[in-house]
């Protein structure tokens, strides 16, 4: 029996933290006002961190701008943030972003992302998707602050690029691997 309940506390505890870190990284949901100006500061940290991404900007036909992602983990690990798709200069929908990591991770972290939409058929397929997920959904790549942002047509073939920025924590690296979009009404 010792064997058994041993077992059953070791699911407990990871089940346990896995919720717990999940509700940790969840907020009370903000509200349109909010998200439009937190969407607008990070476009401007953006622009100004990540070197050619405003080049990258104006080519894509849409853009998903995720200001605020709050991560924690112990063993088990939850990310949740809200944001806005832009389409031009116009937010035209809000989504939540929501993900789950299990494996050796303890800490939290905030960090931003943007999916930018190079074709419309991959930002239509993310305005149709019901729970839309980054590498499953679609091939994109990933491009972060630590690597300039070089805009050539040999470069840039993929439909869908995402570039995280502004990290703050004690998680090492962040990903949107994994995160599940949803449109929110807001």
């Amino acid at each position: 029996m010792s064997t058994a309940m041993n077992r059953w506390t070791r699911r407990g505890f990871i089940a346990g933290t896995t919720a717990l870190s999940a509700c940790g990284a969840a907020r009370i949901a903000s509200t349109r006002g909010e998200i439009d100006s937190r969407v607008d500061a990070a476009l401007v940290e953006m622009y100004d961190t990540v070197p050619g991404a405003r080049q990258l900007a104006e080519l894509a036909v849409g853009m998903l701008v995720m200001p605020r992602v709050n991560e924690v983990g112990f063993f088990g690990g939850g990310a949740y943030g809200e944001g806005a798709l832009m389409i031009g200069n116009a937010k035209v929908d809000y989504y939540s972003a929501a993900g789950a990591s299990f494996g050796l991770q303890i800490g939290a972290q905030r960090y931003k992302h943007a999916l930018l939409f190079m074709t419309n058929e991959a930002l239509a397929g993310f305005r149709a998707a019901d729970g839309w997920e980054v590498g499953v959904d679609a091939e994109y790549a990933l491009l972060d602050k630590s690597a300039a942002v070089t805009v050539t047509t040999s470069t840039y073939n993929k439909p869908i690029y995402a570039l995280v920025f502004g990290q703050r924590g004690l998680i090492v690296g962040a990903s949107v691997e994994g995160n599940k979009y949803s449109r929110i009404v807001r």
